[in-house]
């Protein structure tokens, strides 16, 4: 399987960023990693083994990019502030660099943007808020409101609100989005949510759907057995979705 090591300086983050780049071509694939891993954890996990033959045949091109979770929302010395501050220069890491770098390794590709728990959020958070950039969407065992106490999960923001926030909470703003133009934009977005029966974020999964049908906008939405919330299941859903 063709596989690439990238490194570089990030202005927007203000730190060396690294990924890596499976494949040669084909739809790319913006993989988001799950809370607290790194770059590498898809690849050591087994997921992407089972993207194996799509792969070496050119189907897709599989993006495993970094995350800086525990600079922004698991920081624990940051406030609130801070850390959706930083969060955002992370998105303009991905915006400013990555897509470029992805667009110049694969121009005119179909793009998807994907991810597993914590990455299920980063994916649904940039394609909502940037549905011109992506064709697909594929979340799994994610949560779309930071804002709340989900099982044992507690709001990351410890009760503080502010408009930056809200415009970071995708089941919040999609609520209340009126804007037919960005509507539109996200009705071309073909939405895949998986989410384990026994998952904490399953009520949150569901009224996502809901609002998502509310706005009529097309998606699938497959409840799996168990919890699912482990790499094994998303071996699965990778082969499944992708």
């Amino acid at each position: 399987m063709d596989r690439a090591y990238h490194k570089w300086f990030s202005a927007a983050v203000n730190k060396e960023m690294e990924l890596l780049v499976f494949g040669y071509a084909g739809a790319t694939v913006l993989f988001f990693p799950t809370r607290g891993a790194r770059f590498y954890d898809y690849e050591n996990w087994g997921v992407l083994d089972k993207l194996h033959d799509k792969i070496n045949s050119g189907q897709l091109q599989i993006f495993c990019v970094d995350s800086i979770d525990k600079e922004s929302f698991y920081c624990k010395d940051k406030s609130p502030q801070e850390k959706i501050e930083r969060h955002l220069q992370y998105e303009n890491y991905i915006l400013k660099e990555v897509v470029p770098f992805i667009n110049k390794k694969n121009p005119k590709s179909y793009k998807i943007v994907a991810g597993c728990s914590m990455g299920a959020f980063h994916a649904v958070n940039i394609a909502l808020r940037h549905p011109k950039l992506f064709n697909k969407v594929v979340v799994m065992s994610g949560r779309y409101d930071l804002t709340k106490q989900m099982g044992d999960f507690k709001d990351l923001f410890d009760g503080y609100f502010n408009d930056t926030i809200y415009y970071n909470s995708p089941n919040q703003f999609l609520y209340n989005l009126s804007d037919n133009k960005i509507i539109n934009a996200i009705k071309k977005i073909d939405i895949t949510i998986a989410i384990g029966e026994n998952d904490s974020f399953l009520e949150n999964n569901k009224h996502f759907s809901q609002i998502l049908n509310q706005k009529q906008i097309y998606h699938n939405f497959i409840i799996w057995k168990q919890e699912a919330h482990k790499p094994p299941f998303w071996r699965d859903m990778v082969y499944l979705y992708f």
